[in-house]
């Protein structure tokens, strides 16, 4: 089983894939440095150079419908900024 999720794909991460070389993942909440990278390694055959991981904190959401007040919250997510070796890419639109 994959400790990968999903790629992130938004316009920020986008300008640091440019820039940077680095690319995020949201990952399991278990998973550690060591086995993201053997994963990311193993599924796109790039070298990592660097792995940095965050933990999102949960956030508490409020709307205020015809039904009173309803609360819920976001999930909390694993997310890792993998940077890569000069010259390696991930094409994270090849299987769309």
């Amino acid at each position: 089983m994959s400790v990968i999720k999903k790629p992130i794909v938004t316009e920020k991460m986008s300008s640091i894939q440019e820039k940077l070389n680095k690319y995020g993942f949201i990952v399991d909440d278990k998973a550690n440095k060591v086995e993201i990278r053997k994963d990311i390694e193993k599924m796109y055959n790039v070298k990592v150079e660097a792995i940095n991981t965050l933990r999102t904190p949960r956030k508490v959401k409020q709307k205020y419908t015809k039904k009173g007040m309803m609360t819920g919250s976001t999930p909390i997510n694993k997310k890792a900024i993998v940077t890569l070796k000069e010259g390696e890419v991930i094409d994270l639109y090849n299987n769309i």
